[in-house]
């Protein structure tokens, strides 16, 4: 059984367009959705369905504002899934039913409760803290590590701004990994983590930059460098494919981040990727 699916993958991973060399042709996240859940493994879906979740994530905030919100169709679940599941949480303290990710349950429970506390930090930021912790316990190694990665980069980045604009850095920085419990206890430049992985001293120079547009450009290619280095030993296999989805969905941001100057900075940056972005 696994020998099929590694044939299947290699055939396609093999017949997916080059999204770097080939830009004209490179498949939108949709289509590319619609054509992994015809071709995964039931496990592999699963995998796929939480990097898929984080459209959930805007999707459920949407909702709960307004149940007539234009939900974002990459989403795992549509408006009727919404209404259902919501019922369901309200009916039941452990519901059970195959499109709930626990954190979602965790999180619907938690604000229903007048007595609940996100500790001063957003429902958007208390979401994606109980998304990532899940992400980081899934079985799959490579999923873990991109969503702890995910997660020390945007840690590191907030904690630099709430030094620099006099917030408490220790109500922002989310989650409870090693690396955010030593930022919010740290007043060290580096906050404590010199040597504690490679991407610091890259994190804290993209953080000096003051082009806003720039300064996301080195962290997609940080991103994208992340992706190529945890994959270089994976051929056909489904860390691979994810690798794909995810850089797939960074294009496509570029892509139509503006009308005006998204087809200019997506060609930029491919060229970047392609050369190495300088961080010096």
């Amino acid at each position: 059984m696994g020998n099929f699916f590694i044939m299947n993958y290699y055939c396609l991973i093999a017949g997916l367009p080059d999204i770097v060399e080939d830009t004209k042709t490179a498949i939108a996240v949709a289509e590319l959705k619609h054509e992994l859940q015809e071709q995964l493994s039931d496990a592999d879906l699963q995998l796929l369905k939480i990097l898929f979740a984080a459209y959930d994530n805007d999707n459920l905030l949407a909702f709960l504002k307004n149940k007539e919100a234009q939900l974002n169709s990459l989403g795992n679940l549509t408006s009727d899934d919404w209404s259902e599941l919501i019922l369901l949480m309200q009916e039941s303290e452990k519901p059970k039913d195959a499109r709930l990710l626990l954190y979602i349950q965790k999180f619907y429970t938690s604000i229903s409760d007048e007595k609940f506390d996100t500790g001063g930090i957003s429902q958007e930021d208390y979401l994606s803290s109980l998304y990532y912790e899940e992400a980081m316990q899934s079985k799959n190694e490579f999923l873990r590590s991109w969503f702890e990665f995910n997660l020390n980069l945007n840690n590191i980045l907030t904690a630099i701004a709430c030094r620099k604009h006099g917030f408490d850095q220790r109500a922002l920085v989310v989650g409870n990994n090693e690396v955010a419990n030593i930022i919010r206890q740290s007043n060290a430049r580096d906050f404590g983590l010199g040597g504690m992985f490679d991407e610091l001293d890259m994190i804290l120079r993209i953080a000096e930059e003051t082009d806003l547009l720039e300064r996301e450009k080195k962290i997609d290619a940080l991103k994208w460098k992340w992706l190529e280095d945890n994959t270089f030993f994976h051929y056909f296999s489904v860390e691979k494919v994810l690798a794909y989805v995810l850089k797939v969905q960074m294009i496509e941001r570029w892509k139509f981040l503006s009308v005006e100057n998204g087809t200019q900075v997506f060609r930029q940056l491919l060229d970047e990727f392609r050369e190495g972005v300088s961080f010096e």
